[in-house]
């Protein structure tokens, strides 16, 4: 395969899919509970603190439980690179649909809208985020020791989208109008499709659905029945979306209870019996126990690090000293710290885990796992001590966020990329999307915790600060796994 830089040619062709895909939501992220917040006089939904971070919590939740779906859908029939096309189709028509709820005659109205755009994007992240993740792992032989790097370099691009959307989009959003913040957000998305089509031939032969053969001279294209079908999935998944709103605001209470818990046994049903059909042999079955207990410790840290879309991002807007002399700070502006700290940061992790692994002294997975719980506990103990600043009545320098952003962003990277990394290395070869999509679901649930965890600990443990908690919660899950670390290394046979 043509390589650039010592890495697969279609590593940059993914990087600028994904970091305009990134663009889009992260400057979506960046508005999402500030809209939700702010009066309807500015334009805003006028809602409540708790009431806002439950719909965040509800969201991000599930963006990163679809790809469980998308990963399925993919492995035994799309291929990665469509489901990617459909999905930025549908994060494209989320994006639009928010902007234009801002502009809406009435309230119910703009209510309808919300959910609508907030439900295409939960269905085009299901189909986009695992796919594009598991096209990068195959770009590379297993056992290639630049995949832990490659992944780094493909999360700087995540995290390069992940900058400048809240400085533009989000500007944008809180300057001048929520629509054209989400608007913003919308061509992003648009841009990641145009250079996807643009690139897709750098790819090779991956991605491409799995009964899908391929001639010696022939160009692995996408033809024109396969854009019918692309076009028709999209069509059909926005109609479903909608009926399903309007279904779901008709029922009472008990009944989407049961609705839920029914659909969550089948599905999780349906999952386990995929998994156990395409799994064979102890060191499979090794390697998948030790991806289900890293997804565990994956919800610890995410739990925490996705307080920057919510409590992290009222706390700047309530606690901080917004005043640049008589220029006044964005608020979304601090959600590019940690994207910044990423660009600039993410080649020298790359360099690193390269330059470990020539001297053989290259951390495990499990033991950079640790390290990256261990970064996030310290940047709770940062924004603890800055909360109790605030509490006296101060209103603190935005440079404890910073330092607060800066400490997630050496975890994030000890982590996540590492994480995307593993699951292509460790997962049965026919079901690596899905698996991807069992890591994403990992995440779903964090960030639900994420958006829940300050009313929980309000109604159980009153007493308890959320910073606190966290502090207490990661440095725990960092003691356990490096306790277990020499037992996953082992049961993960040869894989490092």
């Amino acid at each position: 395969m043509t390589k650039s830089y010592n890495h697969p040619k279609g590593l940059m062709a993914l990087f600028f899919t994904e970091m305009w895909e990134r663009f889009s939501y992260y400057g979506m992220r960046a508005l999402l509970v500030l809209y939700l917040t702010s009066t309807l006089i500015s334009g805003g939904m006028g809602m409540g603190r708790s009431n806002a971070l439950e719909i965040y919590a509800v969201f991000t939740g599930l963006v990163y439980l679809t790809p469980l779906l998308g990963g399925l859908l993919a492995d035994k029939y799309l291929g990665q690179r469509k489901s990617i096309l459909i999905g930025a189709l549908l994060m494209a028509a989320g994006q639009f649909t928010l902007a234009y709820s801002q502009v809406a005659a009435n309230l119910p109205e703009r209510e309808n809208l919300l959910y609508y755009g907030l439900g295409f994007l939960i269905m085009g992240n299901g189909f986009f985020k695992p796919n594009i993740s598991t096209i990068v792992g195959q770009l590379y032989q297993e056992n290639d020791p630049r995949r832990d790097s490659g992944f780094t370099l493909f999360y700087m691009g995540i995290n390069v989208g992940a900058f400048i959307s809240p400085l533009i989009a989000g500007t944008l959003g809180e300057k001048v109008g929520w629509a054209w913040g989400f608007s913003c957000a919308g061509v992003g998305m648009l841009l990641g499709l145009g250079w996807f089509i643009s690139q897709a031939s750098k790819l090779g032969t991956a991605g491409l659905p799995p009964k899908r053969v391929v001639a010696k001279n022939e160009k692995p294209i996408l033809k024109a029945s396969d854009w019918l079908g692309i076009i028709a999935i999209t069509v059909t998944t926005l109609i479903l979306v909608v009926i399903f709103l309007n279904t779901w605001s008709l029922l009472g209470k008990q009944p989407r209870s049961t609705i839920t818990t029914i659909a969550t046994v089948i599905g999780a049903t349906a999952l386990l019996y995929i998994i156990l059909s395409n799994t064979k042999g102890k060191t499979q079955w090794s390697r998948v126990a030790v991806i289900f207990v890293l997804c565990s410790f994956n919800v610890f840290f995410w739990a925490g690090f996705e307080q920057v879309g919510g409590t992290l991002n009222l706390f700047a807007r309530e606690k901080v000293n917004l005043m640049l002399g008589n220029w006044e700070i964005p608020v979304t502006s601090f959600q590019s710290i940690g994207a910044i700290a990423i660009v600039i940061f993410a080649p020298l992790f790359s360099i690193l885990w390269s330059g470990l692994s020539k001297i053989k002294a290259n951390p495990n997975t499990p033991v950079k796992f640790v390290i990256g719980l261990i970064f996030l506990g310290l940047g709770f103990v940062v924004i603890s001590l800055a909360n109790n600043l605030a509490n006296n009545g101060l209103l603190i320098s935005p440079l404890w966020l910073v330092a607060v952003y800066l400490l997630h962003t050496f975890g994030e990277l000890s982590l996540s990329p590492i994480g995307l990394s593993m699951i292509t290395k460790l997962s049965p070869p026919k079901i690596t999307s899905i698996m991807m999509g069992v890591w994403f679901g990992s995440t779903a649930l964090a960030n639900y915790f994420a958006g829940m965890l300050e009313t929980i600990l309000q109604r159980h443990l009153p007493g308890m600060h959320l910073f606190n908690f966290l502090v207490i919660t990661s440095f725990s899950a960092a003691f356990v796994l490096f306790i277990i670390s020499p037992i996953l290394k082992k049961m993960m046979k040869g894989i490092h």
